[in-house]
């Protein structure tokens, strides 16, 4: 090939490998097939998620190996078509109630009466935790860990058209926080204390007005936002979650994609997952709140301050039927490597007037070198 012939070429792939980054949008990776799979939550303290799916609880490590979890005896196994949530407990203690939830424990929610949670321990054996009463179900769990809820288990269940809220201490004693919720359900979480006004608060979404609301200890219950999402049951926001400090270095995003039969979104019995630099790159920093849809996974990035203002992230619908919680997890730099270092990286209009003006000097210096021939 001639040098006039090979430039044409060059550039051709020099565009090509840009327009995929400046053009697409963030896209969901099937990463890891799991039965049933409809939460994912963690990392517990090893660095391993716990997924559950179809009744049963599963390890994933950093590589993507699945691996049974707690299925000895005395361990967990319940009805295979329950959604039952579950949270993992870092290592708290309840003031009020002077006991500690221990690192590692599960905690998932059982969905026959009597309504309540089950612990499922770090060494994998299921006890009864608590029983809640006067709910017609639960529907959604998180730990509080910033404290205004004083470090403890909140669930969320409907009661007569509305939403209760229910904290339980590390003693299986409950507290209702309010019972006059709005209709709620899917990935709880309780936002950090920099989220703006509502730091510390339980944040929950409602799939049939899109809308996210936050409920403070005391019961007051506000909008946070609207998300923008398309709205209706197994359709609209189903899950939130807070991005760690630490993700937009090198972390990851997962989501669980629960196949789901004769719906509009039927879903793979996936783990989603996708790399913090495709978020950051649309200006998803550390704080901000993703709020992902039942129907489609399609996702906003939420950032409060003095407001709150609310960004497209994922605008195209997609097969996948998400459930659960929206679980963000901070990377971890390279053992005994130095902190990165700040690097300026242009926009995209910018490093496409470069690669123009070097085409021109190239086919400038092609032409130049043909006619000397």
């Amino acid at each position: 090939m001639t040098f006039t012939r090979a430039v044409p070429a060059v550039l051709a792939l020099l565009f090509a490998g840009l327009a995929p980054a400046d053009v697409d949008g963030p896209v969901w990776e099937s990463w890891r097939h799991i039965p049933g799979v409809f939460d994912v939550v963690g990392p517990r303290s090893d660095g391993q998620l716990l997924v559950a799916g179809s009744g049963r609880l599963f390890l994933v490590d950093g590589s993507g190996a699945v691996q049974p979890f707690a299925g000895g005896p005395g361990g967990y196994t319940d009805d295979a078509g329950a959604e039952a949530y579950v949270a993992v407990a870092p290592a708290l203690h309840v003031a009020g109630s002077g006991c500690d939830f221990a690192a590692d424990d599960a905690f998932v929610l059982r969905l026959h009466q009597p309504y309540g949670v089950t612990r499922v321990t770090a060494a994998g054996i299921a006890q009864p935790f608590a029983t809640v009463a006067g709910v017609e179900s639960l529907n959604g769990i998180a730990f509080d860990t910033t404290g205004k809820f004083d470090h403890r288990l909140l669930v969320s269940g409907p009661v007569r058209g509305r939403t209760a809220i229910v904290a339980i201490d590390c003693r299986g004693q409950t507290e209702v926080i309010t019972e006059a919720a709005p209709v709620l359900e899917g990935g709880l979480a309780v936002a950090p204390s920099g989220f703006g006004e509502f730091g510390g608060a339980l944040v929950a979404p409602d799939e049939l007005s899109g809308r996210i609301y936050a409920i403070d200890p005391d019961g007051k219950v506000r909008m946070v936002a609207e998300s923008g999402l398309a709205t209706g049951g197994d359709v609209g926001v189903e899950s939130v979650g807070f991005v760690p400090s630490g993700f937009t270095r090198a972390g990851k995003l997962y989501y669980a994609d629960r196949a789901t039969p004769d719906n509009p979104h039927p879903g793979t019995d996936s783990l989603l997952r996708l790399d913090a630099h495709m978020l950051t790159r649309l200006g998803v920093r550390d704080g901000d709140m993703l709020a992902a849809a039942e129907g489609g996974a399609t996702m906003i990035a939420v950032r409060c301050a003095a407001v709150c203002r609310v960004t497209q992230i994922i605008g195209t619908p997609t097969t996948a039927h998400g459930e659960g919680h929206l679980l963000a997890v901070a990377g971890q730099p390279a053992a005994g490597t130095a902190p990165a270092q700040a690097v300026f990286k242009p926009p995209a209009w910018a490093a496409f007037l470069g690669l123009a003006f070097l085409a021109a000097a190239i086919t400038a210096l092609a032409v130049a070198w043909r006619r000397r021939g």
